[in-house]
This record gives structure tokens, sequence and C-alpha cells, in this order.
């Protein structure tokens, strides 16, 4: 098993917290050491504004990739919805995350999706080494 994969899907959130680079710059500082998890980037910012007769009117898109993997939030200001992905090789409290995403952006609504990730994923080498070799053997 490679890992858990979290998607929040939050509602009628705050305008002004969608719309903060700088708020969403701190969730992406704090989340990792709050998880447990090792942040090896800075987070990555990139507000937008959307296109002209588009149901996208703009908000903010921002990751940053965590030695276990990634967390990604994309921001959508007008319809007041946030995704934020949580995407990690170690498990995690996934009611910690939740509770903190709908806090800092004030969500009336939550909701969640969970799946564990590369169920064959081997992470011990003697069994990631009989997967490849059956493989290979399967190709020829």
């Amino acid at each position: 098993m490679f890992g858990p994969h979290l998607t929040i899907d939050i509602y009628g959130c705050d305008e002004g917290a969608l719309s903060s680079p700088e708020c969403i710059r701190e969730m992406l500082n704090e989340m990792p050491e709050m998880l447990g998890m090792h942040k090896i980037s800075e987070p990555s910012i990139l507000p937008y504004s959307g296109k002209e007769g588009s149901f996208d009117k703009g908000g903010v898109s921002a990751f940053v990739i965590i030695a276990e993997s990634h967390i990604s939030i994309h921001t959508f200001v007008y319809q007041k919805y946030a995704s934020v992905d949580i995407f990690s090789c170690k498990e995690f409290d996934v009611e910690k995350a939740v509770k903190y995403v709908t806090g800092k952006f004030k969500a009336k609504k939550a909701e969640r999706n969970f799946i564990m990730r590369g169920r064959e994923f081997p992470k011990e080498v003697s069994k990631a080494k009989v997967i490849v070799r059956n493989q290979r053997h399967s190709l020829y």
C-alpha cells in the first residue's frame, strides 16, 4: 500500500480567506508539521482572475511538496468553494486535517473522500523485486 489520499471539498467559505494568498501560504506552511509530515519546498501560490464568461471567476491555486507527497488547494471565490488534496505515503489524522481546513476557510459544509492508493505498491525491497521480475517476465 502506498498511502492515504484525502480530498476535502468545502462550501460556503469566507471570500476573504479564499482570495488571500497569505492565508493559503500560512495553511500550506502549517499543515505539514501539524499532520506529522515534512515540507521539502516552499508553497507555490498562484492567484488567478478567471476568464470572462467562464464559471471560473478567479481564486488561488497552491501546493506544497512534502517528503510524503503533496498538499494542494484550489479556491473559487465567486462560488465560495475550495478543494483540498492531501496525499501521503504515511497515515495521518484525517479528522484533524478536515477540522483545520474547514476552520481556516470558515466553511459551512465539508465533503470528504478518502482512499488508500497504490494497493500493490511494495514498501519492502524484497517484495518489489519479486513483483518487478514477474511483470518483466509477463512482457516477454
